[in-house]
């Protein structure tokens, strides 16, 4: 039986006062791998920052792994957190602590007490990623590709329902982007629902999937036969 995890009807998406793109309507099923294509400034990472409640929906229906974006509260939005992992461009890994501490930061910050329990999963994460040889590691040590690798176990932390990728190998060389997108598909495979926003159209071509388009201020949703 399909679960819808995100659903979204007659959506418009401004940054500050600007329309930026309208009309936006879609489903996203449990399991689903979908991308978010464009150029830059087309809207793909704004509509992405609506998702994980970062700017407001102003217009139009949401709701996202059973959270309400229309009626989402403050106070909520660290618990819609913790259903979604998030998978930035920039890493955003903090630089004066491991990779070990980086994870052990999020884990305490989202609720975690057991010390053994936060271990356990750190390792489970970093082994999910080719990274468990690393948690000792400091950010500067790590290639980008290595950090992006830690920054998806980092999303993987409290097991979240919905992985949303914003340009995830917007820095990265191709080679790099490639081994990134294998880890995202094995973490699709295996049953999580993963959004990818990107401008490369490369990316699309090796590892096809439903995929909508935005331009021109509108979305089109391109259909791919997946792999």
């Amino acid at each position: 039986m399909s679960q819808t995890i995100l659903s979204l009807k007659d959506v418009s998406i401004y940054q500050e006062n600007n329309l930026i793109v309208s009309d936006i309507n879609l489903e996203v099923q449990k399991g689903e791998f979908l991308y978010f294509i464009g150029k830059t400034g087309s809207g793909k990472s704004s509509l992405m920052k609506v998702l994980y409640a970062d700017l407001p929906l102003k217009d139009g229906e949401g709701t996202i792994v059973d959270y309400n974006l229309n009626t989402l509260q403050e106070k909520d939005i660290p618990f819609l957190r913790r259903k979604i992992g998030i998978v930035f461009q920039d890493f955003k890994l903090l630089s004066d602590r491991s990779i070990n501490e980086n994870l052990l930061f999020v884990l305490k910050a989202t609720g975690w007490k057991d010390k053994s329990e936060m271990d356990a999963q750190i390792h489970e994460v970093l082994e999910k990623v080719g990274m468990a040889s690393f948690a000792s590691k400091m950010p500067h040590q790590l290639s980008g590709g290595e950090q992006q690798r830690v920054a998806i176990a980092r999303a993987l932390l409290n097991d979240p329902e919905l992985i949303l990728a914003d340009e995830p190998s917007g820095n990265l060389d191709p080679q790099t982007s490639i081994e990134i997108m294998e880890v995202l598909r094995t973490i699709n495979a295996n049953g999580k629902t993963v959004v990818i926003a990107t401008h490369d159209y490369a990316l699309l071509l090796k590892y096809p999937a439903k995929t909508l388009k935005f331009e021109d201020g509108k979305v089109y949703e391109v259909v791919q036969k997946a792999v």
